[in-house]
């Protein structure tokens, strides 16, 4: 019975998963893509009712080129390509003592991936990278990118004010308190702004603060071994 039961629940996760990609891989810009990812994933029960072992996690750099592996949009073997930025969700697993989990609808990983996993695939840390390509992390709580959060997609317009690619079919996305778009002070990221240690403040910073921390590819792992 515990092995059909755990059969099943593998079955519908991979459904799900499967439903997601065709849902949201069509639609233009990582960022918006997360916000709707979020909200799913609460609203369908497979993360908490509010939403608070989701994180969102915005990946650049000042010079805004970071190379990624395993991409759907890459044409290379090797899946990779060089994001301007990207943005990709972890759901974490810490009462049932379980891998966290990485929700990228860009990737051809499995989705979800472990953590552990997505890190050594999709960043390659051990890869040697010029200083204008190092990767910077802004990790913010899910229940505060999904209150504060606001585009209304002027960085998909070219700058005759044609859209690059045609714009998603549903409303832009505003803020609770009214703001209409603040995507630009989510993507101001400086190596020389991370956090300089993981502590109590760092997390509680997290949970508590629009933008919540900037974090190096080195401290990644294990800020996230210390979050709720």
């Amino acid at each position: 019975m515990v092995i059909d039961e755990l059969e099943a629940a593998s079955c519908w996760l991979s459904y799900v998963c499967y439903n997601l990609q065709l849902l949201f891989f069509k639609f233009y810009g990582s960022e918006e893509n997360v916000y709707l990812l979020c909200e799913k994933l609460r609203d369908d029960g497979i993360a908490k009712p509010d939403g608070s072992d989701l994180y969102v996690v915005i990946i650049s750099n000042e010079k805004k080129q970071i190379p990624l592996w395993h991409q759907r949009a890459s044409q290379r073997a090797d899946g990779v390509i060089l994001w301007d930025y990207h943005v990709i969700c972890v759901q974490k697993r810490k009462e049932s003592n379980l891998p966290d989990l990485v929700w990228d609808l860009d990737s051809t990983l499995p989705l979800p991936s472990p953590l552990a996993t997505y890190v050594a695939e999709t960043f390659r840390p051990s890869f040697p990278l010029f200083p204008e390509f190092l990767r910077v992390y802004r990790i913010v709580h899910a229940p505060n990118f999904l209150q504060f959060f606001a585009s209304d997609r002027r960085h998909m317009k070219e700058p005759s004010g044609d859209w690059v690619a045609p714009p998603p079919s549903y409303e832009v996305i505003v803020a609770e308190d009214g703001t209409t778009h603040n995507l630009n002070e989510y993507m101001e990221m400086s190596s020389l702004d991370v956090i300089k240690s993981i502590g109590a403040d760092t997390v509680d910073t997290v949970l508590t603060q629009k933008l919540g921390v900037l974090a190096s590819e080195s401290q990644l792992v294990d800020l996230f071994a210390q979050l709720p």
